[in-house]
């Protein structure tokens, strides 16, 4: 058993050695996405494939607990030098879309693997049916690129030309893949010589029994977390705006059951899995990192000083039904998880929200936009693709404070190039980075202020991919009295009269001359407006955060010519009417209009009907049922619509589950 000081010490050992890795691959990347977004991870695994260390100040937050065991298990016979890799999210489940390419070493001393090295980079484009190889229009995952299960990349030291020649002939940009991969084999390398160097200093045995220790501290300090929470089910949702191209919202669904010092996370009532790309593609591994990505959050606000490491995921189970959004079967699409993975940790917040509602703040913007552009350069005569810059919204307010502006909470980890670096590199100029003002939601604490960015394109049919867009009809919430955000958009050539509004479309054809805007949503207020400092007030209308005529309405504070009138504002809050009970969740007009119709019991019986179906059919069935309610104004219940979408096709399969009712309807 390790004293708490020695375990400390391994722990910052463990963790400088895993920042020395995301530093090599930081420095030699190729792709301005990994090195100036730093869309990538870097770990440190034990024998088992579970990760025990990750950077705190370098790429992605989202992989602390994962765990590379299944596909490390399906490559046998690894040897010194050896590098496995994989990019196939339904091989091992361990990548989650084609443009996340792993790879994993193994680290030798006297010839027993003592802990493997890994990481991943997401790769500029992967070939597929768009440019940046991700669309939520895509419909299966044979459009989303070029797709490699668990093989070694590298065998004792040398890479395999064959495979590096099959990528290099399907995909866009070779040179980038290629470079960057190399980069991260650079880090796994030097992860290896910190292992090593770890070994060499603490001894084989405390190193190999400290991996252990650490895990199960990691998993003793979650537990401390969750007994602090009262015992009790909390049940949330929230939506993705469409489940295909114009199609009809997405519903995420969650009840969590807390008792004790463990956690159960239902999903059970989220949508069936989708026509489109938004799936998440978990294998129904009760403890997949991209399902806990929320709980990381909500462990490191509970607890900032956490241990980051696999042994978090330890408390939670979580359940999610085959065949669903969160657990599809192959060959559905997931190349847009992303999205719906924002949406998810908006669920695993409300859920906490509701339980601990004191300490945790409103929902973040929750739609990190990444920005594709592959057009001509007509200075070097090239074809040119490449990450333009995140378009991140604002942070949820937050108990003590304003929300973050332009880099919100769950999304901060993604990285703005430089405009100047990016024009250099591709031949587009910027019109317009910055944030937006009136977009955060009202509150004492004010939601962070949403990103809105607009360039030019100078080549004809250049493409553009802006994958994740959302937020353009849910808003994001705002908790205990404050106000739900502002909305995102998408628009061709603003303020013109060739104007287009695109909303959530992510692919677009640009021309010589044409703009492209896009905004993101702002972060979702806290607290009763009217009792934020009406000096906070002023200042943000100084600042240009929020307009003299929203100071007015949302905060009643009167602000005439840039100058605050402290007399007319005392007389404007003490007139209003009394608040009364305040709800714990302000979800915005449209969510609201749309709950009317589709009620909790409609969801129910929804869910029922669709689980009681080949998986094949549940989607085009839910897409049926929502038309048909909608051609009755929302009249027919669900069991009414899906009889009639029943003696449409008879061919849909009978069912004895949640059928019932509509039969006698029929």
């Amino acid at each position: 058993m390790f004293d708490t000081v020695t375990l400390r010490i391994l722990a910052n050992h463990s963790r400088a050695a895993a920042e020395n890795m995301a530093r090599t691959l930081f420095r030699t990347a190729h792709s301005a996405f990994v090195k100036e977004t730093q869309d990538f991870t870097v770990m440190i695994l034990d024998p088992q494939g579970r990760t025990v260390a990750v950077p705190m100040d370098f790429g992605a937050t989202w992989y602390p607990g994962l765990t590379c065991g299944r596909a490390i298990g399906m490559i046998d016979d690894y040897r010194p030098g050896d590098v496995g890799f994989t990019n196939d999210p339904y091989s091992g489940y361990l990548a989650t879309h084609a443009p996340d390419t792993h790879l994993w070493k193994p680290v030798f001393h006297d010839g027993e693997i003592v802990a493997w090295t890994a990481g991943h980079i997401h790769n500029t484009d992967m070939g597929g049916a768009v440019p940046a190889s991700l669309s939520r229009s895509l419909t299966e995952i044979h459009q989303e690129g070029l797709r490699f299960p668990p093989m070694k990349l590298m065998r004792e030291g040398v890479f395999d030309e064959q495979i590096l020649k099959i990528m290099a002939t399907n995909v866009r940009k070779p040179d980038l893949n290629v470079g960057d991969i190399k980069a991260l084999v650079g880090a796994l390398n030097t992860g290896e010589r910190k292992v090593l160097s770890m070994i060499e200093k603490f001894g084989i045995e405390t190193f190999r029994e400290g991996l252990g220790e650490l895990l199960d501290y990691a998993e003793a300090q979650a537990r401390g977390v969750l007994a602090d929470i009262p015992d009790g089910r909390y049940s949330f949702a929230d939506y993705a705006d469409e489940d295909s191209v114009e199609g009809n919202p997405c519903r995420l669904n969650l009840t969590l059951t807390i008792e004790g010092d463990s956690a159960v996370l239902d999903f059970t009532g989220s949508d069936p899995q989708l026509a489109s790309s938004l799936n998440v593609p978990s294998g129904g591994d009760p403890r997949h990192s991209m399902l806990l990505v929320g709980i990381y959050y909500v462990l490191y606000t509970l607890k900032p000083g956490i241990l980051l490491n696999q042994g978090l995921t330890r408390p939670f189970t979580c359940i999610t039904p085959e065949g669903t959004v969160l657990n599809p079967q192959f060959p559905a699409a997931v190349g847009m998880r992303s999205l719906t993975c924002a949406r998810l940790r908006s669920v695993i917040f409300g859920a906490f929200s509701q339980a601990i509602p004191q300490r945790l703040p409103a929902a973040p913007a929750g739609n990190n936009c990444i920005v594709n552009v592959m057009t001509t350069d007509e200075r070097r005569r090239r074809t040119v693709i490449a990450a333009v810059n995140p378009v991140v919204g604002g942070g949820g307010a937050m108990p003590h404070r304003d929300g973050t502006n332009g880099s919100g909470a769950d999304a901060a980890y993604l990285k703005n190039t430089p405009i100047e670096i990016t024009e250099a590199e591709t031949p587009i100029q910027f019109v317009r980075y910055g944030l937006r003002p009136d977009s955060g939601g009202a509150g004492r604490w004010r939601g962070g202020l949403a990103t809105e960015m607009a360039f030019r394109v100078f080549a004809p049919d250049s493409r553009i991919t802006a994958r994740n867009r959302d937020r353009s009809f849910f808003r994001p919430w705002g908790v205990l009295g404050g106000r739900a955000a502002g909305l995102s958009d998408m628009v061709v050539n603003p303020g013109t009269p060739e104007e287009r509004r695109l909303g959530n479309t992510d692919i677009a054809v640009l021309q010589p001359g044409d703009v492209l805007s896009i905004h993101s949503a702002g972060g979702g207020g806290r607290g009763d407006p009217f009792e934020r400092e009406a000096w906070r007030v002023a200042l943000d209308v100084a600042r240009g955060y929020v307009g003299e005529a929203s100071a007015l309405q949302d905060y009643g504070v009167v602000i005439r010519e840039g100058v605050l009138d402290e007399a007319a504002t005392t007389a404007l809050r003490a007139a209003r009417a009394p608040a009364g009970a305040l709800p714990h969740f302000h979800f915005g007009p449209e969510r609201e209009s749309y709950e009317r119709s589709w009620t909790t019991e409609a969801y129910d019986a929804l869910t029922a009907i669709l689980a009681a179906l080949p998986v094949h059919w549940r989607f085009f069935v839910k897409t049926e049922i929502f038309a048909a309610r909608r051609a009755a104004d929302g009249r027919q219940s669900v069991e009414e619509a899906f009889a009639a979408v029943r003696r449409r096709f008879p061919q849909i399969p009978q069912i004895t589950q949640g059928i019932e009712t509509a039969e006698a309807c029929g």
